[in-house]
């Protein structure tokens, strides 16, 4: 069984029924273009697009947050909205190329509120946060870029049963502490929370190359061109998952 990422876009079976035609299937009356598959250079731009827009609606909320307006609505109104259109491409990546800017600006709204938030309890914090989420990127990419690290069967296997671990600890953590008294062990500054910060991020980072995988996949399979904007979408989702923990962790250890 050929493991997927975790990463909700490409866990999923789009990138597999939404690939090129097969031969017996393809005919000149279909094949318009050779330019509508999926490339490695149009994912990249889309990317960045999507980077962009996220980073100029997250300074708006920063911008509301430190001049004394409350940024709560829209940084809960992101985050909710920003998942609602994630599940929407998940089933539907054929609407990416407006869902996945729609994303990109929500998420950026709850972006920018959370990062206010641990901006104002640990000054600094954030663009420490962001240093991290870019060097490991960079990290990643070339270890993944030179063929240090491959991805193999063996390993999707282990990155994807570790994310399913941490997935099924976080909602379990969160219905307890919900519901009971109980305060989960990663709540606190304690070294087993930091351990499992640590754990969490190492395995978030282990995600890119399996993004990376299935993009190159992608255009190897000559997917239709709006899976470009689905890649892309699933890249930002995981590098602000990356951030997340960086954050947090980053707030574990400053008030060690």
């Amino acid at each position: 069984m050929a493991f997927e990422s975790k990463n909700p876009f490409f866990n999923n079976k789009s990138f597999t029924a939404t690939s090129a035609p097969k031969n017996d299937e393809v005919h000149q009356a279909t094949l318009i273009d050779y330019n509508q598959d999926m490339t490695l250079s149009g994912t990249i731009n889309k990317t960045v697009i999507l980077f962009l827009l996220l980073t100029a609606s997250a300074i708006v909320v920063w911008w509301m947050a430190f001049n004394g307006m409350n940024p709560m609505l829209p940084t809960i109104g992101g985050a909710i909205v920003g998942l609602i259109l994630v599940l929407i491409a998940s089933f539907k990546p054929q609407y990416s190329p407006v869902l996945a800017p729609g994303y990109a600006l929500f998420e950026g709204l709850f972006i920018g509120g959370v990062s206010a938030i641990f901006e104002a309890r640990h000054p600094g914090i954030v663009i420490q946060a962001v240093g991290a989420t870019f060097v490991t990127f960079a990290v990643c990419l070339g270890l993944y870029k030179f063929k240090i690290v491959k991805v193999t069967e063996q390993f999707k296997s282990v990155v994807v049963a570790a994310t399913l671990a941490i997935a099924t600890y976080y909602i379990i953590s969160w219905l307890f502490s919900m519901f009971t008294s109980f305060e989960p062990v990663h709540y606190g500054n304690s070294m087993m929370s930091i351990g499992i910060s640590v754990f969490v991020i190492v395995i978030a980072a282990l995600n890119l190359f399996l993004d990376f995988d299935r993009m190159e996949k992608g255009v190897e399979q000559k997917m239709p061109k709006f899976m470009e904007w689905f890649a892309a979408m699933g890249l930002i989702i995981t590098l602000v998952w990356l951030y997340i923990e960086f954050l947090r962790l980053l707030s574990k250890l400053n008030r060690k």
